[in-house]
């Protein structure tokens, strides 16, 4: 699950219209935090966004699938995190907004956790 220092940089700069957040090194990989709330994590260089019931529908009309891993007995998926569309990379302002809409998820997430 690496992710390369050209990577991270690169989201920096797509990511500049969604304003401040934080990336912190997790797992081999990597997540992107505002206010304390995960709302992305990538991994081998691919970014996944927090997905709910409100966006996810947006993912899978793109074609995209959650996060998925190898463990012990097989492969899991992480349902909550979805693979970005990579058109997203050509587009900073739909970039910024598909980010946001991740943020409105993990903080509905947290919303229900309290």
């Amino acid at each position: 699950m690496a992710v390369s220092p050209e990577y991270l940089d690169y989201l920096r700069d797509q990511l500049e219209a969604f304003g401040d957040f934080d990336m912190r090194r997790m797992f081999g990989g990597a997540g992107l935090f505002r206010d304390g709330l995960m709302f992305a994590l990538i991994a081998d260089d691919t970014l996944f966004l927090k997905v709910d019931d409100r966006n996810r529908p947006d993912f899978e009309a793109a074609g995209m699938t959650p996060f998925s891993y190898q463990r012990k007995g097989g492969t899991a998926a992480l349902k909550s995190y979805y693979e970005a569309p990579p058109e997203l990379a050509d587009d900073a302002d739909e970039f910024a907004l598909w980010a946001r809409r991740a943020l409105d998820a993990a903080l509905a997430g947290a919303k229900r956790k309290r």
